[in-house]
């Protein structure tokens, strides 16, 4: 199994139903508030479930979501098949966008999946889709320095702040021994340093920075944002 397999598949992340509301609507605020203009055409990157896409999509022109699993994008074409500003983009749609259509992209709590070479690829896809003024947003990147502790004691200060404690730790008590842990012992998370990261976007077309706040509730992590150069 890897990582495209596990999360083509149930897994347990969320330790509950109001923690996959409270962390969808989170992202979805975080990410709308990085939307460049109402009028922008967007994609998230590797959007997963994407619950709330819906917030985000009310602060875009068109919203893109794309994912690699099949699972997922057969949900995410149920979800959201009403909305009109919403579409489902499969590996061949996003390769027919046209060059310099976007005005913004978010990749949030994907490179982490990836390696150095999935994700310079993955850059250098997203340097020729958006507009010479686009925007490009990275969240969740993990640091050199995180470790898994850190993760469940930014998930125990969230579940503290709204209400779930005891489902947390249940929950974190069922990833112990889940598919999720062993996968992550066997091929690890890329972690990057903030100037590695930097230089990497470089390397691949982008002028960027760190920003001063991550997307969602684990501030241990690490936003970027970046423009075409």
């Amino acid at each position: 199994m890897d990582w495209r397999e596990y999360w083509n598949g149930p897994h347990p992340i969320y330790v509950n139903a109001r923690h996959r509301t409270l962390h969808f609507a989170r992202i979805a605020a975080d990410i709308a508030a990085l939307v460049p203009g109402p009028v922008s055409i967007a994609l998230d990157y590797g959007c997963g479930e994407a619950d709330a896409a819906g917030a985000v999509a009310e602060h875009c022109g068109k919203l893109y979501l794309f994912d690699t699993a099949p699972s997922v994008i057969d949900n995410l074409q149920r979800k959201f098949a009403a909305n009109a500003r919403i579409e489902i983009l499969d590996e061949a749609a996003l390769n027919k966008l046209p060059d310099q259509s976007l005005d913004f992209v978010i990749i949030n709590s994907v490179v982490q999946y990836l390696s150095h070479a999935q994700l310079g690829a993955a850059l250098d896809l997203l340097h020729r889709k958006l507009k010479p003024t686009g925007l490009l947003a990275i969240g969740d990147v993990i640091h050199v320095n995180d470790n898994a502790i850190a993760d469940t004691l930014a998930l125990f200060r969230f579940a503290w702040d709204d209400g779930f404690v005891f489902a947390a730790f249940m929950g974190v008590l069922r990833t112990i021994f889940s598919d999720y842990r062993k996968l992550r012992d066997k091929l690890g998370l890329t972690r990057y340093t903030p100037e590695d990261f930097i230089k990497l976007l470089g390397t691949h077309g982008f002028s960027g920075h760190r920003a001063a706040r991550n997307i969602g509730h684990n501030q241990g992590r690490m936003l970027f944002v970046a423009t075409p150069v």
